[in-house]
């Protein structure tokens, strides 16, 4: 695995099948299985989100957080956006288990700043989402780069007067897919990156966002049967580590790595964040029929 970057491991999330089933059967030892594939294929956090199972059943959440831990010395990320069940997930986290390792909160937003709360039950590494914003009282999803970079400046302000160090702060800008990025939301992410990654204020803070998104909605190959989904990826970090990305929301066993120049599909990915509306979308159609 590449150390350039931070990977996050993404799997024990209901949003994949087979964990989702995990999760059904109540199946301990499977999701335990589960966690040593990702630490072993080289993940530094994995990313915890025990959906409706969790909310239904405090308990399952308890016996999940533990036995992960009996299996892996990995720190965890807990990804709730419930403040009841993240005070779950951080009162049984048992750092000694994890060498020490401060867990992480995925994810703090201006819409639910109480979740800064949680930093009082323990130190905690923080994923700040700087997708969306609290206008005129209400969530709204950024569509542009200045308004990530606004939020993002306004986040690490507040954690900045809680002594939260730089280190500890994960920008996550939020990636698109390309099959319905008709407003240049990914050209959006990449913008607020190189501005997030350059900013003096910002300095030592870790940039993120799940880059599988890109290639939801398309054909895991093309119609020539050569990869695409994976060398979108790709592509994105070929852009984006440069600017300062440096952490993966993913899957650790894949083999992420830059792409060279003359890759086509980095060709193309060039070219369609360059475009908007039905004019991008062509380019992503370019892409699977290539």
């Amino acid at each position: 695995m590449n150390e350039q970057w931070t990977i996050i491991g993404e799997r024990i999330n209901p949003g994949f099948k087979s964990t989702k089933a995990l999760f059904e059967t109540k199946d301990i030892a499977g999701i335990q299985a589960l966690a040593v594939r990702q630490a072993e294929a080289g993940a530094r956090y994995l990313n915890v989100n025990a959906g409706m199972a969790g909310e239904k059943d405090h308990g399952f959440a308890r016996d999940m957080v533990k036995a992960i831990q009996e299996a892996v010395p990995v720190p965890l990320s807990f990804d709730s956006a419930s403040p009841e069940l993240q005070r779950i997930y951080l009162t049984t986290y048992d750092a000694d288990k994890a060498g020490g390792a401060k867990p992480m909160i995925n994810s703090i937003a201006e819409t639910r700043l109480d979740m800064l709360d949680m930093l009082a039950i323990r130190p905690c590494k923080v994923i700040v989402m700087a997708s969306e914003r609290l206008e005129d009282g209400a969530g709204r999803r950024n569509v542009k780069a200045q308004d990530v970079i606004d939020v993002a400046r306004r986040m690490v302000a507040h954690t900045d007067r809680l002594g939260v160090p730089h280190d500890d702060l994960v920008i996550d800008v939020s990636v698109s897919a390309m099959a319905a990025d008709s407003e240049g939301l990914t050209r959006m992410a990449l913008d607020a990156i190189r501005t997030i990654g350059s900013d003096p204020d910002l300095a030592g803070v870790h940039i993120t966002g799940g880059i599988s998104n890109i290639g939801q909605q398309l054909p895991a190959k093309t119609t020539q049967g050569a990869d695409l989904k994976h060398k979108l990826e790709c592509a994105f970090l070929t852009i984006a580590t440069p600017l300062g990305f440096d952490t993966i929301l993913g899957t650790p066993w894949k083999e992420y790595h830059l792409l060279p120049e003359d890759d086509f599909v980095m060709e193309v990915f060039r070219d369609f964040i360059t475009r908007s509306g039905l004019d991008a979308l062509r380019q992503v159609r370019k892409l699977y029929k290539a």
